[in-house]
């Protein structure tokens, strides 16, 4: 295994795919000559060549119906969106295209959208969005979103071979702050949740960037038993495996960085009121970001974002109820 952080792993998957699969190509804004605005896909065009990294206009519209075209042919493109912000000039082609392909017309359509989402770097409001919600309303499209470096990396492998079209949501604040071991070569992650702490008192459900959020409030938690669910995949959502820890632990907090309403963690939150419910000792309690857009002064952004002492707060609070 080799340390990597989180951007190399996406990088490195991205190499064993193009390496191993002539049908793979890599396409998006900046990411040939440039290498990609975080330099993800740096050095490709040169090993690569620019029929396999393709630098694109700034049109996402295009960048998702070339791909759509190209994945109904037999290829398998990787499109990166600079910012996950900007997938909505593309959201027809995604949504009412590619989402509804296999459905209307019974044809596959293997696309990877990379979308760097997320804030904590003072992005401002067009730059820091966690959009996934849209798409997981959105029938035919799955959502994933890695935590970690090796599910970054083995999260992407499983995407790319994917027949349908993924939303691999990559949070920014990540790249170079979360570093791990990561097998080599080509593997699986499977689009399952992780317990990423076992426990008994209570859970912690999250994805992404909330994962390490959640990890550190609850390592010395006045001496509970804290469990931290790694959702992994939103669509399909691990529904047995929410459901075991809420089973098992009885009381949970719901931690998501994305705009409270009609967010990931509501789907999970009613997911639990509607069949686990009879296993609750207390209310759900949700920790999310308010329905503001993000800001750009670190102060205020600070505040909007859920973070470790939220976290903790709304912990302690359930464990006394």
């Amino acid at each position: 295994m080799a340390t990597l952080t989180y951007l190399q792993a996406i990088s490195a998957a991205l190499r064993d795919e193009l390496r191993a699969d002539q049908r793979v190509f890599v396409m998006g804004e900046d990411i040939g000559v440039f290498g990609g605005a975080f330099k993800v896909t740096d050095g490709f065009i040169d090993e690569f060549g620019p029929e396999r990294v393709m630098d694109t206009p700034l049109a996402e519209s295009a960048i998702i119906g070339t791909a759509i075209g190209a994945a109904v042919v037999g290829l398998r493109p990787v499109c990166e969106m600079q910012f996950a912000d900007f997938i909505s000039c593309g959201f027809d082609q995604l949504v009412n295209v590619a989402g509804k392909m296999h459905y209307r017309q019974g044809l596959a359509v293997p696309i990877t959208v990379r979308l760097p989402s997320g804030g904590g770097f003072s992005g401002g409001p067009f730059h820091s969005q966690n959009p996934e919600a849209w798409f997981m309303h959105s029938p035919g499209i799955k959502v994933v979103a890695p935590s970690t470096a090796e599910d970054a990396k083995g999260l992407l492998h499983a995407a790319i071979h994917d027949p349908n079209p993924v939303c691999y949501m990559e949070h920014k604040h990540l790249y170079r702050r979360v570093k791990g071991e990561v097998p080599e070569g080509v593997y699986e992650t499977p689009f399952t949740a992780r317990v990423a702490r076992p426990g008994s008192d209570l859970v912690v459900i999250a994805y992404g960037a909330m994962v390490g959020v959640a990890l550190e409030a609850t390592e010395d938690l006045d001496g509970a038993s804290v469990e931290v669910l790694d959702l992994r995949s939103l669509v399909p959502l691990d529904e047995a495996a929410i459901l075991d820890s809420v089973a098992r632990c009885s009381k949970v907090v719901i931690v998501d960085e994305a705009n409270s309403t009609c967010a990931a963690g509501a789907q999970v939150a009613a997911l639990i009121a509607e069949r686990g419910f009879e296993w609750l000792d207390g209310p759900v309690v949700r920790v999310a970001t308010p329905d503001v857009p993000i800001p750009f002064s670190p102060p205020l952004e600070q505040a909007v974002l859920p973070g470790v002492e939220r976290v903790k707060e709304a912990c302690r609070e359930l464990l006394e109820y």
